[in-house]
């Protein structure tokens, strides 16, 4: 078993993903990343030595992933749940179909990952989990931002309960919640140009130092947002 530390980052083929991976590659870490096409993954092509393995955060497959990357490592210290969609609906409009699909990719995938990789991580004696949640998750903002705001508080919620369960054994939790962040998600509806969001790389560098903290330095929820709001 290697004595360098492993993270499975979900969503890692582009946008805030792919940075995360991007950076705890460039900081040490070995990777496992879950990809829906392990072979077309340009954001980050250049990741040549990172274990690749299709995964689909709305059909599961969370401990096939977990063993796969067992085998290859022998090892799980950290744990990144990036994957996640947006329905912008309201919650009168929206039907239970849409609400479902953000459920299961927003809040059962990540939560069905930490169950997979819970005794790893406490094997480890600091293991970590990251929520990519949202400020959805803590405010909803708009009408049409309502249904996602379900899903995220939930994630939110989830980030907490994993780090009360796991507590003891080591393992710290937090609920990242960004606001708009410069992707190919948030750019249809931020109304805003890149420069005046957060940039994917930054909040890489969050989640970085996020899971680099020791036991006695547990961060529960981060909140990071790119313009003036009364508590975000």
């Amino acid at each position: 078993m290697s004595d360098r530390r492993v993270a499975l980052v979900s969503g890692a083929s582009r946008g805030i993903g792919a940075s995360i991976a991007r950076r705890l590659a460039a900081e040490g870490w070995d990777l496992s990343l879950g990809l829906r096409d392990p072979d077309a993954a340009p954001g980050i092509a250049d990741l040549a030595a990172a274990h690749r393995q299709r995964y689909d955060a709305a059909a599961g497959g969370e401990e096939a992933w977990v063993e796969a990357a067992l085998a290859r490592f022998g090892r799980i210290d950290a744990i990144v749940a990036n994957a996640g969609i947006l329905i912008p609906k309201s919650v009168i409009a929206a039907e239970d179909e849409e609400l479902d699909a953000m459920l299961a990719v927003n809040v059962k995938a990540p939560r069905r990952l930490a169950k997979a990789a819970f005794e790893a991580l406490a094997a480890s004696g600091r293991g970590r989990v990251v929520i990519l949640a949202s400020l959805s998750g803590k405010r909803v903002k708009s009408a049409d931002s309502g249904l996602y705001a379900m899903s995220k508080f939930a994630a939110v919620a989830l980030s907490h309960g994993i780090r009360q369960a796991g507590f003891d054994r080591g393992i710290r939790a937090t609920a990242v919640c960004p606001g708009f962040v410069a992707t190919d998600m948030a750019r249809p509806i931020a109304g805003r140009e890149d420069a005046a969001m957060t940039d994917p790389d930054e909040l890489a560098a969050v989640v970085a130092m996020l899971i680099g903290l020791s036991n006695t330095a547990s961060v529960a929820e981060f909140h990071v947002n790119c313009q003036l709001e009364e508590f975000y």
